[in-house]
């Protein structure tokens, strides 16, 4: 009896192993969104208090309270041309990713795979990166004119470093054993480069791209301040110049909610190609 006893416990608990594993990882993950839903409502909360509680009664500060800034941005989802300044900005974001991206990832490929190269650029890149994009709008305007190639420059300009720079980074942290390899295995350039050089520096090209949404956004709205009749930052200036303080109030709440919405598609990407190496 005590043979079959003992026989037949591992089982039982080689099988509750399993089971325990992903009911603690979803409690986890439970308890983080929580956390993260409590730490807004505080948010909230502050916010609420500051503009309704202490702010005096005909304060200006009550123009800018929680309850009239989702008021608002309700009508403004239904009523106005909002959603057409939401998708100018993001096909702006998107272009200017696009060209950082097919700017920044082959450079730094070449930078990263050469000490050289690196010797000869890492002065120059590291000088041209602190300057902040914003001090480029006149020359920008001047040259491309006004429209949506300055803000594409701009945009741009301010993505390619955290992706030029992750990229070159990718690359010397690959491990040599693979390059080894595949130059004995008789591959060819190209082919070194598409199976073993991309699929290494991908998690850090990526970094590099959610780096970059954060900048991009940042600068998005400043840029659409200047010779553009769309955009969010455009229409942050008219809710200003209409005096219409929860409009402006409701585009700060769509700005960030955005950024947020990008960063979390960012973060899901780079899990997603992750798991998958």
């Amino acid at each position: 009896m005590s043979v079959s006893l003992t026989t037949a416990n591992p089982p039982a608990t080689a099988a509750a192993g399993p089971s325990i594993a992903p009911a603690y990882a979803w409690r986890a993950a439970l308890l983080k969104r929580t956390i993260g839903i409590a730490g807004l409502a505080i948010l909230l909360v502050l916010w609420w208090s500051g503009t309704t509680l202490i702010a005096a009664p005909g304060s200006f500060l009550r123009h800018f309270s929680p309850l009239e800034a989702f008021t608002t941005l309700g009508r403004l989802a239904t009523d106005s041309d909002l959603p057409i300044h939401v998708l100018v900005s993001v096909r702006r974001v998107l272009v200017g990713l696009g060209l950082a991206l097919a700017i920044g990832v082959p450079i730094g490929l070449a930078v990263g795979s050469s000490a050289l190269l690196n010797s000869a650029t890492s002065p120059t890149f590291q000088f041209l990166r602190m300057i902040s994009p914003l001090s480029w709008m006149p020359l920008a305007v001047m040259v491309l004119g006004i429209g949506d190639r300055p803000i594409y420059f701009l945009l741009a300009f301010a993505a390619v470093w955290p992706i030029l720079l992750s990229t070159a980074e990718g690359v010397r942290q690959l491990q040599r054993s693979w390059l080894r390899l595949s130059a004995s295995l008789s591959a060819t350039r190209w082919e070194t480069l598409r199976h073993v050089v991309f699929p290494g520096v991908l998690a850090h090209v990526l970094t590099g791209l959610r780096l970059a949404i954060g900048v991009v956004w940042i600068v998005l709205v400043p840029c659409e301040m200047l010779g553009v009749s769309a955009g969010l930052g455009y229409f942050i200036l008219d809710t200003r110049d209409r005096l219409a303080y929860s409009e402006l109030t409701a585009m700060v709440l769509v700005i960030g909610l955005l950024g947020f919405l990008l960063d979390a598609a960012a973060r899901g990407l780079n899990r997603l190609v992750t798991h998958r190496h």
